[in-house]
């Protein structure tokens, strides 16, 4: 996925630190490089922008997922970044799992929402929109129909995320949101696996987790190629993520 890997270089979706100069996170703790892989949207500027966009559409629950897809597909209609950073998660999902065993796309409240709903439409699989306070929405693959739905048991759910952490948001949100309804996350799907403990949770969980990028030495050494980041960056990053 070197493709991938560049464009997070290139928009900065991951940055790294100069050495003895860490990142302070909003969590209270230092990291090394920090992530927002939302940038893949085409730009920091466009992906704050959209940001923005989503928290205006939050005052109108019932009709966020249709605004959501009208800008995702104008976004990937015009932008060859996140076009082609869409394509390869589409091809990458298709290459590891058997689409005919999932009935659902799913995704969570905000940053899932750059991704979820434009991949949904390009498998033509109907989406469910998550909120943190636990409610769903249900819309059809092209988004032309919303709502609630109090049930869909059985269901067999494809989770999609920006990026993976300590996997809270799956323990505290999107499991539990999509267990009452009765259906179940059988597959995750993150852009970024930041290496930290997530993968392992969401697996304990019985869900099957699969990432485009991993946050390890390979990355190290292709940033280190691409002149991302010198050697003695390389090898303060090789030592911390051993």
């Amino acid at each position: 996925m070197n493709d991938i890997l560049e464009y997070l270089f290139k928009t900065n979706a991951i940055k790294f630190c100069e050495e003895n100069k860490p990142f302070f996170l909003t969590s209270g703790y230092i990291s090394p490089y920090f992530s927002n892989t939302h940038y893949l949207f085409g730009s920091e500027k466009e992906a704050s922008e959209f940001l923005s966009y989503i928290d205006e559409c939050l005052a109108d629950k019932a009709t966020l997922p249709k605004k959501v897809f009208d800008k995702v597909l104008h976004q990937y209609q015009t932008n060859e970044i996140y076009k082609n950073s869409i394509n390869a998660m589409v091809d990458f999902i298709k290459q590891n799992v058997d689409l005919s065993s999932v009935d659902y796309i799913s995704g969570g409240e905000r940053r899932d929402w750059y991704f979820t709903n434009i991949i949904a439409y390009l498998l033509e699989k109907p989406h469910i929109t998550i909120f943190k306070d636990l409610s769903t929405l249900v819309s059809n693959s092209n988004f032309t129909q919303t709502k609630a739905e109090n049930s869909l048991s059985g269901k067999k759910v494809l989770h999609i995320v920006d990026l993976v952490t300590v996997a809270s948001s799956y323990t505290r949100f999107w499991i539990p949101a999509i267990k009452s309804l009765g259906a179940e996350i059988c597959y995750s799907f993150a852009f970024v696996d930041r290496n930290q403990g997530g993968k392992e949770i969401i697996e304990k969980e019985g869900i099957k987790p699969f990432a485009l990028v991993t946050v390890d030495k390979k990355m190290f050494e292709k940033a280190l190629s691409l002149n991302i980041i010198n050697q003695t960056q390389y090898e303060m990053l090789v030592r911390i993520f051993k």
